[in-house]
């Protein structure tokens, strides 16, 4: 009874437009009253301080702060040139740069949002200019975007590996195969688009503007090489090697390409700033709210009566599939899996599910969360950028979508997709 009435306020707060991390603080503040009495409030500071001080979360600030600087740095742009250059020549080819450049960039913002706001703002006027519907360039745009949730450095994964006490860095290697597949099959859907609708060439193929945007962006590509060189290498841990992006992304736009300014760092600092207030809030609420469930026995509970009912573990997969399918929906990918996640590990652990494997089933059925609505925070965010309306761009994005969610059935019911490169490297 007690979990779900906490459930219920914590549902009717949302619906009432509080902030999720305000909600989760006054259920699990009532919930301690009603539990354990006022003696109990002193914990609330410990507890949330706690929570949102794991040396590991560094890393989230630090990734937010680097994909800032490069959207100011000049980097995107060059990235974007070379993507267009490479494959412009394809029909529909602006439309496959755009998930290319996505999955490059992902590499060093490891942010959907930030990810569709910086390449959008060039993109989408540039795929308009080309002839290409606005809210097609929304649909390509947002759902590419989602490949930085699955391809490391990705904040979701961070998020989850440190509320399931899995590794950062296997879950980041977990998630290279599954963001490669999804990268290709959305861009051979959009060349299907093109050919299907007439969609345009761009320009001809030529192999001196190949080599000339290659050289322009070649310190661009030295940043993920830095970052996910050294995290793979085992050299730095996640969050030194979002240190390195930072000074990587201030050494490149700044010292090379000379685009960074004091305002554009100002404003890098600011968004940067913002974007980790809500995510660390989230954090804080949620550790306290994990700690009342804990007490009592909330996850247990559900692993025992689902264990009761099925102890398939791929029975137990689809179960959650759906669960978290629905979940994406209405929460944000940061608060779901801080919500969600400490309660559902003890049934992840006693149906025999590997946590790195089950990491990528949620953090895909988050992506495909990212791109429904009523929250869809990186598809409104592409929606507002082309200025096209979201019921037209969801008629095209659900094609995108069904490509996220092929992926996630393989990686769920096919281990070996998202586990081959983890195993390899480490036994």
């Amino acid at each position: 009874m007690t979990i779900f009435l906490m459930f219920l306020g914590l549902f009717l707060l949302i619906m009432i437009n509080v902030p999720i991390a305000i909600a989760l603080g006054i259920v699990s503040v009532g919930t301690m009253l009603a539990v354990q009495g006022v003696s109990a409030l002193p914990n609330v500071a410990l507890v949330m301080f706690d929570g949102a001080t794991k040396f590991p979360l560094l890393a989230i600030p630090l990734f937010i702060f680097a994909g800032a600087i490069m959207n100011t740095g000049g980097i995107s742009r060059r990235l974007i040139a070379f993507a267009s250059a490479l494959v412009g020549f394809v029909r529909g080819g602006l439309a496959m740069a755009s998930t290319a450049t996505s999955m490059f960039f992902a590499e060093m913002s490891g942010s959907a949002v930030a990810d569709v706001a910086a390449l959008g703002s060039i993109l989408i006027p540039a795929m308009k200019r080309k002839g290409y519907p606005g809210y097609f360039g929304a649909a390509v745009l947002s759902s590419s975007a989602t490949i930085a949730v699955i391809i490391p450095p990705s904040i979701p994964m961070i998020l989850y590996a440190v509320m399931s006490g899995s590794s950062v860095v296997k879950i980041f290697v977990a998630g290279i195969i599954p963001g490669v597949l999804c990268g290709l099959t959305m861009m051979a859907l959009s060349y299907g688009f093109a050919v299907r609708y007439n969609y345009p060439v761009e320009e001809t193929f030529q192999l001196k503007k190949v080599w000339q945007t290659f050289k322009n962006a070649s310190w661009a590509f030295i940043i993920p090489l830095i970052i996910l060189g050294g995290i793979f290498g085992g050299f730095v841990t996640a969050t030194e090697g979002a240190g390195l992006a930072v000074a990587a992304s201030l050494f490149v736009g700044g010292v090379i390409y000379r685009e960074i300014n004091w305002n554009h760092l100002k404003t890098a600092t600011i968004e940067g700033g913002i974007s980790t207030g809500v995510v660390m809030l989230l954090v804080a609420a949620s550790a306290l709210m994990g700690t009342i469930l804990t007490e009592l026995q909330i996850p247990q509970q559900l692993a025992q009566q689902i264990t009761a009912f099925t102890t398939n573990k791929y029975a137990v997969l689809g179960l959650l599939n759906i669960f978290f399918l629905v979940v994406g929906c209405f929460l944000h990918s940061a608060a779901a899996i801080i919500l969600v996640v400490p309660i559902v590990m003890p049934l992840v652990h006693a149906v025999g599910i590997e946590p790195i494997h089950f990491g990528l089933v949620v953090t895909l059925n988050l992506g495909i969360g990212q791109q429904t609505p009523p929250v869809a925070s990186v598809l409104i965010t592409a929606c507002s950028v082309a200025k096209a309306d979201i019921w037209d761009v969801s008629k095209v994005n659900v094609f995108y979508v069904g490509t996220i969610f092929i992926i996630l059935m393989m990686c769920t019911y096919i281990p070996a997709i998202p586990m081959f490169l983890v195993h390899l490297f480490y036994g």
